[in-house]
């Protein structure tokens, strides 16, 4: 029997036909994606007509954008999550945990030998490992290692053959803390999105860095046309609109703040996140959950360990339902 896929965020309607609230009246902060996207222009007719191709100047505006030109533009980095294991020989893979859950799924599924290391457990799993794969930072508790530790980590991981995974998806907001622009070495795979900071999730633009030598045999996995032609028109506009990125990282930068305090303040648990997301550790996350489903909110609710992660309100009137939620909430379980 295959396995079930794993579930993620953003599962709105089940819940609106779980609790009797109509798609409209629920506020969905499950996701983690930027709430504020960038602002999509209307896309020329032409670009819908034409099969995509290469030289329209995405490729140019991700380089400059990321500071490396070995990449492969994917359908989202989840295309390179679910088809990396299959380039690999038989593995043993040390991934952080808990983290995304399509990256253990994945290497499990393509029969390779994986097990879950906790932050502290990630130097010893450095000299007996063939693949660690890092998510920074972390979903969904934001760890982030800082770039000189990775990259010690890689060049040892390098030096006996093994290879470094980091999937930056959530890394935007903070790009100090990136290693991509050292991607290209061998050793070193680096996965980046458009979905979480740009906020453009339903156009699937992600990008995989590496050596050449594996993006080719990745590229001969996607076939031609990887991605739709109106989402590299959108990416390339997205990725060389610096003003709108500067101003996205400030206001994360606050609003994020402001997510921790509100919810540091609650007293249920250890909170813990990054630009684009918060994590409340808490024995109590089940029934925490169904409280706020009850009042149109969704939140991603994990049970190993228990946890909630909250995502960013998308304005000042979803911050004040949010305050009134947690106020409620706290007064019926007091």
């Amino acid at each position: 029997m295959t396995p079930a896929r794993p579930l993620h965020g953003g599962r709105l309607r089940v819940a609106a036909e779980r609790y009797g609230i109509a798609l409209p009246d629920w506020m969905d902060l499950s996701t983690g994606i930027n709430p504020q996207p960038w602002p999509v222009p209307p896309v020329p007719q032409s670009v819908w007509q034409r099969l995509p191709e290469e030289g329209d100047g995405l490729e140019d505006a991700a380089a400059a954008y990321f500071g490396c030109d070995a990449l492969l533009p994917l359908a989202g980095s989840q295309a390179a999550i679910q088809l990396l294991p299959v380039l690999f020989p038989h593995s043993r893979v040390a991934i952080l945990s808990p983290t995304y859950n399509e990256h253990p799924h994945g290497w499990t599924q393509a029969g390779h030998s994986v097990r879950a290391v906790a932050p502290a457990e990630v130097e010893a799993a450095v000299g007996d490992a063939d693949v660690l794969l890092l998510v920074q930072p972390n979903n969904p508790c934001g760890t982030l290692f800082p770039p000189a530790q990775v990259m010690d980590w890689q060049a040892r991981l390098a030096a006996r053959g093994g290879t470094l995974i980091v999937d930056e998806a959530f890394i935007d907001a903070t790009p100090d803390a990136s290693v991509v622009h050292h991607a290209g070495r061998p050793g070193l795979i680096v996965l980046r999105s458009l979905g979480k900071f740009f906020g453009l999730a339903g156009a699937r633009v992600g990008f995989m860095f590496a050596e050449q030598s594996l993006r080719d045999a990745l590229a001969a996995r996607l076939g031609p046309w990887p991605v739709a032609g109106p989402s590299r028109w959108v990416a390339q506009r997205a990725l060389a609109d610096r003003d709108w990125q500067t101003q996205q990282r400030a206001r994360l930068a606050a609003e994020s703040l402001r997510l921790e305090a509100l919810l540091r303040a609650t007293g249920w648990g250890e909170v813990s996140g990054c630009a684009l997301f918060q994590r409340v550790l808490t024995a109590e996350a089940a029934a925490l959950n169904d409280a706020f489903c009850r009042r149109g909110i969704l939140l991603r609710h994990f049970d190993a360990p228990a946890a909630l992660r909250f995502g960013l309100p998308a304005d000042e009137a979803q911050w004040q339902r949010l305050e009134q939620a947690i106020d409620e909430i706290r007064r019926a379980v007091q």
